[in-house]
């Protein structure tokens, strides 16, 4: 080691003025830990007040400053005694500031070159063990900044070697982790399960209950039904160690859904610091979740757990399809659409979303397909009504299940009977818990002596509210036998079992709920693919169940137009054949549904409005059912006048469809003041081109696309035909 410098060949830059101001020395450690134990470091520190009394000082002329003991010299740490140190620099009563070593003024770079500016413009001193320096010449300024920049760097080497060695603890396993509820460390450093059975029940019963429900709220339902409280061991404080019974939230559930010490498996650097999310006024905390391949240390089996590892696995698989993303289904709600999130488009294999409106005063679904519409601002990809593509798969799902109803029935009961198992194994727990309670209340109350009244009194008191606490214990679980009987009655199994048999009833039935009906399905389905055969009726579905099979359906959807049906020209001949045979309209109309021939509008069958309308378009006389109507003289048509019936025929709508852009003023006409009272609508050529204009537009066969999205507009289709 280099020999120390003698202090008297120190002192010959200290001048008259310097011996006129104060002689400050400052001493810090960086932990408490220090302070404690590293005696001999803060003894050395202090012992510089003689060092500078031989420097040429009075004893009353040295101030000492160690508010900074126990903390750190980094840059960002606030030190009360260091400010006060540059606050008497400033006002030029220091002379000379002594320090065992320049790391113990500060490690950070700010805070040294603010103390050597200070210095060198109120002519103040700076010492340590090797000299005494002068901030305003050239070479000791040049010599300081290389002191502070070495000290700089060793604070990087220490946290460097540092992290280096709680990462090499960690990979061993030997790195004292924070436990999560239910877990305790021994004085030995053992990781063991919570002693407290009644702890280590709930926890099992939370894991249990959202492999069943899937979804954190579903479990928050349950434990706030039952009356469960979570366990937790205080960390701190004078009952460190003891257990206390919290309300469950769902941020409690969510980490331990999420923490892999409950697989068994030792977890180290799972969040590290990301210097992006450190900036002044963020909000986040700097920490930042690394992936499972990016722990600095991941060993299984290192610790005991309460489920497998798959298990833990399949929960962050359920919790990340939960999400509301665009690429997983999401969680199960209470709509009426059974296919939300399992819809995918045939022809961009994007999800389809789902949409409620009121048509006619009744609830409609429909599924669709507008993730073109809102990247590229393109046209709707696919559009269609959601109640026949539910009932297909309905359908499918229950046939696919009837072959194993009967186990899935008994499965149902084992699941019951379990469940009730687990509750009543709670019970017995906070039974006794209450038992114990009391009994340690009566043992505090009969040691105290009698004549001290004033413990005895609160000792009196609170052995009676215990006893108070266990009957109402009691009285509860008496209440919960009554209400969930331990056994399932024989009249209970014989209503399960029939059910199994009857699975369209159960499915029908009013105690089964949406969420549930959607649970059934996703359990057998993984994804269901949409594609309509272009503007027909027929809807071709392609469902993946669980495991990877594949099958295909074709459902029919209803359309708005008689022309778009798949079997239009069949039935124009059909219809035509039967007129040509003398048949009237309403012979016609029986013999249809008779055939099996439906109206393009799901729920309605073929009537005689759509045959009179299917005639007058291929140019055959409508041989009406009943006598015609006899039309008076001022009952003809003027020019550009048409019968509502005709006007509906020529523009191929219904007449419904013209009724209602008369209510919305599109149309203009008057009614006969003889009976049958018919419309007669005005529309010239100019009106009928509006009209058909309004028709495509609403239809879907032109669209409008504005210039400046046309090259997108394109590409969506070039990839649609991909």
């Amino acid at each position: 080691m280099p020999a120390v410098m003698s202090w008297e060949r120190l002192g010959s830059k200290i001048g008259p003025q310097h011996l006129e101001r104060l002689a400050i020395v400052y001493v810090r450690q960086s932990t408490m830990v220090q302070v404690v134990r590293n005696t001999e470091s803060t003894r050395l520190q202090y012992g510089l007040v003689d060092r500078a009394v031989a420097l040429g000082w009075a004893a009353s002329r040295v101030m000492v400053i160690d508010d900074d003991l126990g903390r750190s010299g980094a840059g960002g740490v606030d030190r009360p005694g260091f400010q006060r140190l540059v606050t008497e620099i400033s006002l030029g009563h220091v002379g000379l500031v002594v320090g065992i070593d320049m790391s113990r003024l500060a490690r950070s770079g700010r805070d040294w070159y603010q103390l050597i500016e200070l210095c060198a413009l109120t002519g103040a001193l700076l010492a340590d063990s090797d000299g005494v320096y002068d901030p305003g010449e050239y070479n000791d300024r040049m010599l300081l900044g290389l002191k502070g920049t070495m000290s700089q760097a060793e604070l990087h080497l220490i946290k460097q070697r540092m992290q280096a060695g709680r990462a090499s603890k960690a990979r061993r396993g030997e790195m004292a982790i924070v436990l999560p509820i239910g877990y305790w460390r021994r004085p030995s450093g053992e990781v063991v399960l919570d002693p407290d059975e009644q702890v280590q029940t709930v926890i099992r019963l939370i894991f249990a209950k959202f492999l069943e429900l899937g979804t954190i709220q579903g479990v928050m339902r349950y434990l706030v039904e039952h009356g469960i409280a979570v366990g937790k061991r205080l960390r701190s404080g004078p009952d460190k160690g003891q257990v206390v019974w919290i309300r469950p939230a769902r941020a409690t559930v969510t980490c331990m859904l999420n923490s892999p010490i409950y697989a068994g498996i030792y977890a180290y650097g799972r969040r590290r610091v990301d210097p992006a999310r450190q900036r002044p006024g963020h909000p986040k905390t700097g920490l930042r979740r690394q992936d499972p391949d990016e722990w600095i240390a991941r060993i299984e089996g290192a610790l005991p757990a309460y489920i497998s590892i798959e298990q833990y696995q399949a929960n962050l698989d359920r919790l990340a399809a939960n999400k509301p993303h665009a690429d997983t289904p999401g969680v199960v709600r209470f709509g009426p659409a059974l296919l939300t999130g399992l819809l995918r488009c045939g022809r961009c294999r994007r999800r389809m979303t789902v949409a409620y409106h009121v048509d006619a005063g009744k609830p409609r679904i429909s599924y669709n397909c507008t993730g073109a519409r809102a990247e590229y601002g393109g046209p709707v990809c696919q559009r269609m009504s959601g109640r026949c593509i539910d009932q297909a798969v309905i359908e499918a799902v229950l046939q696919t299940l009837t072959p194993a109803a009967v186990a899935v029935s008994l499965q149902a009961v084992e699941q019951v009977h379990t469940d009730r198992a687990r509750l009543e194994q709670l019970w017995q727990q906070r039974l006794e818990r209450a038992r114990i309670s009391v009994d340690h209340a009566r043992r505090c109350y009969q040691l105290v002596e009698p004549e001290n009244r004033l413990v005895a009194r609160q000792l009196e008191a609170d052995w009676e509210k215990a006893l108070t606490d266990q009957r109402h214990l009691v009285e509860e679980h008496d209440r919960f036998q009554q209400t969930t009987p331990p056994t399932l009655t024989p009249a209970q199994r014989e209503a399960i079992t029939t059910a199994a048999h009857d699975l369209p009833r159960v499915w029908h039935a009013p105690t089964t709920t949406n969420a549930d009906r959607k649970e059934i399905i996703r359990s057998v389905l993984d994804e269901i693919t949409v594609l309509a055969q272009g503007r027909s009726e027929l809807v071709d579905l392609t469902l993946t169940w669980a495991g990877g099979q594949t099958s295909h359906l074709t459902a029919r959807r209803p359309l708005q137009c008689l022309e778009d049906l798949s079997y239009y020209p069949q039935l124009v001949a059909r219809v035509v054949e039967c007129a040509e045979a003398g048949q009237t309209t309403k012979a016609i109309v029986s013999q249809l549904r008779q055939e099996g021939l439906r109206h393009c509008r799901d729920d309605c069958d073929i009537g005689w409005r759509a045959v009179e309308q299917i005639l007058r378009r291929a140019g055959h006389p409508i041989a009406y059912g009943r006598p015609p109507i006899r039309v008076r003289p001022d009952q003809e048509l003027r020019d550009h006048e048409w019968w509502l019936a005709d006007l509906a025929a020529e523009l191929g709508v219904t007449i419904g469809t013209i009724h209602r852009w008369r209510q919305q003023g599109r149309l203009t006409g008057r009614q006969e003041p003889y009976g049958p009272h018919r419309w007669i609508l005005q529309a010239d050529p100019a009106k009928l081109t509006e009209l058909r204009t309004h028709l495509d537009r609403v239809r879907g066969r032109t669209t409008r696309v504005h210039p400046r999205f046309a090259e997108t507009t394109d590409h969506i289709t070039q990839v649609q035909s991909a």
